[in-house]
């Protein structure tokens, strides 16, 4: 298995994500890569880590997500890999509880979302992510027995 983290999607994977699918909330898992220090596209000089320039965008991302009824509900950081071979762990793992495939679209094309991009593409060296459906809306800690 080939294992490629990208900071963009491809056309295919644009394509996949504005086909219909299934409806209501989509659970993001996102393996995260930081860059050792922050790059932007424009130029500006940063004495950031690629990390902090992710958190940058994180805090403004967790806002539209709140906005919209969604959440980012666990995040942590790699520790070791249990199980399995790469060749490189990423730094984190983020999930990302979002309405609808149709809600976070909408908030990819946000003006919002634009403005605090800009931190994210700075700080990733790259990532994957994982779209998962069937998500009941509680964690596994919180279901009733």
């Amino acid at each position: 298995m080939e294992v490629v983290n990208k900071v963009y999607p491809n056309e295919d994977q644009i394509n996949g994500f504005l086909a219909p699918g299934a409806e209501g909330p989509i659970c993001m898992v996102n393996l995260l890569k930081f860059k050792e220090k922050a790059q932007y596209e424009d130029g500006r000089e940063t004495g950031l880590t690629g990390r902090e320039a992710y958190e940058l965008y994180e805090q403004g991302i967790k806002k539209l997500l709140q906005g919209i009824g969604g959440s980012v509900g666990f995040e942590g950081e790699v520790e070791r890999l249990m199980l399995g071979e790469v060749e490189e762990l990423w730094d984190v793992v983020a999930l990302a509880v979002w309405p609808s495939r149709q809600a976070m679209f909408e908030v990819m094309q946000s003006p919002q979302m634009q403005e605090i991009g800009a931190h994210r593409s700075a700080g990733l060296a790259g990532q994957l992510n994982i779209e998962t459906t069937g998500f009941s809306g509680q964690w596994l800690g919180n279901k009733p027995q």
